[in-house]
């Protein structure tokens, strides 16, 4: 074949196009950058990705389509205040905003028209950054390599975000304009506003720590859930479990927080085990109970009242 006489290919993720295959014979290219859709195999060949994503990308794909949603809810609720009549339907048109922009991103990536998608397997940590492995074989010249060796599980992310911004700016400022009415002038839109501070943030933070976030987001998602949850229970004050009952709204965000309790320990045991794995959905409820349980406890007043009888 022709790669037999060529100079070897430098670089980690430098590698030969197929030009022709006449048989079992192939003709390689020069070596160089692999078209979008390819990555290198051992033999630094650009082979084209054939493969779909394994459970563990799915669940981090999920991970960053709820960044933004969860985000939304955050926003929403906090400046929508006592005046939550309107609340509830903003918080179902983000939900529909990220609905329609995950759909949509999926049909549009390869292959097109279908929710399956078609992707490269990660194999470690650089090939989330492959522009800093361009090999500069004599020092002066540096030989540009940079692909996507993760396709499409780097680019998809902007993809959905750049739908969910623009589902936002097409849905959002008609609903609250006609539902929001309670709300002063100022601050019906300060949700929208928010959004267009947080995307921008998202999208760095996906281009910077993308790799990063693809192997902590389990464990990210485990201490988020956790110490927001303590919080807000603190903020609320929940002492007694009548409490919860009686205020739906509470309700909603324990379950919340236990269903993202649940999806951080499905993320970190990927279920390759379902007989080992399993059982340990039955530790979500644990530190909620335990917040409930030991709360009379701990409580400030309590304690600063036996410091003060103990003087």
């Amino acid at each position: 074949t022709a790669v037999d006489i060529q100079p070897a290919c430098l670089g980690l993720y430098c590698g030969r196009t197929v030009l022709s295959v006449n048989g079992s014979v192939e003709t390689y290219g020069d070596c160089g950058v692999c078209p979008r859709g390819q990555r290198t195999d051992d033999n630094k060949i650009c082979r084209e990705c054939v493969g779909s994503p394994d459970r563990y990308d799915w669940l981090y794909l999920g991970f960053m389509a709820m960044l933004p949603l969860v985000l939304h809810w955050f926003f929403i609720e906090w400046y929508s205040g006592k005046k939550s009549s309107s609340a509830l339907l903003q918080h179902l048109t983000a939900l529909l905003e990220c609905g329609v922009a995950a759909v949509v991103t999926l049909l549009l990536s390869d292959p097109a028209g279908s929710l399956h998608i078609r992707s490269c397997r990660v194999k470690k940590l650089s090939d989330w950054y492959t522009m800093l492995y361009n090999p500069s074989p004599d020092y002066i010249t540096t030989v540009h390599c940079t692909h996507e060796a993760v396709y499409p599980l780097y680019t998809i992310v902007f993809i959905y975000y750049a739908f969910c911004l623009v589902l936002m700016m097409l849905l959002r400022p008609l609903l609250v304009k006609k539902i929001a009415c309670g709300l002063g002038r100022s601050d019906r839109f300060k949700s929208i506003y928010a959004a267009l501070y947080f995307f921008p943030i998202l999208t760095v933070l996906q281009a910077v720590g993308g790799g990063l976030l693809y192997y902590a987001f389990p464990y990210i998602i485990l201490v988020l859930s956790l110490v927001t949850l303590a919080v807000y229970m603190s903020a609320s004050e929940v002492e007694f479990f009548k409490d919860l009952l009686v205020r739906k709204k509470r309700l909603v965000v324990l379950f919340s927080h236990w269903l993202l309790h649940a999806y951080g320990i499905i993320s970190i045991s990927k279920l390759d085990k379902l007989e080992q794995d399993l059982p340990l959905l039955a530790l979500v409820p644990a530190p909620a109970l335990f917040y409930l349980l030991t709360a009379k406890y701990t409580e400030p007043s309590r304690i600063l009242s036996e410091t003060g009888n103990g003087h």
